[in-house]
């Protein structure tokens, strides 16, 4: 991409950024996929008011992702009224660390991905890495 390219370039939108999202959770292996029963993925802008108390941040750029559910592994099972879980994705915090560091945007929101999964489950650093590895493949 030359200079010129960036001048009719945006930032990708809640809904582009949602499909590159779900492209990455696709290449995730299979069994870290399996952990978290229906998994939906939302992207929206910020965090809501509520989720920075709760996660008592500093600002609404403080947090790139939440995992909010509960997998196979915690008695995760389709029931009546029971909501799916979901992974929130927060763009424009996601976008400001992408301009502030040397990784791709994909590489990133797969990063948020496995961590915001990893981390509910318990997983450690290095079982994280491997799996972000294997989706690259």
């Amino acid at each position: 991409m030359n200079a010129t390219d960036w001048l009719r370039r945006g930032a990708p939108s809640l809904a582009e950024m949602e499909a590159m999202a779900g492209e990455a959770y696709a290449r995730l292996p299979d069994a870290f996929r399996a952990m978290c029963g229906n998994l939906v993925i939302r992207v929206e802008d910020f965090p809501t008011d509520e989720v920075q108390r709760e996660m008592e941040t500093e600002t609404p750029f403080d947090l790139l992702g939440l995992f909010q559910g509960f997998g196979l592994a915690q008695g995760y099972e389709t029931a009546t009224g029971m909501l799916p879980n979901m992974i929130f994705l927060y763009r424009r915090p996601i976008l400001d660390y992408w301009a502030e560091n040397e990784e791709t945007l994909g590489d990133i929101v797969t990063h948020v991905l496995v961590h915001e999964i990893g981390h509910h489950f318990g997983l450690s650093d290095d079982d994280m890495e491997r799996i972000e590895e294997e989706a690259d493949t």
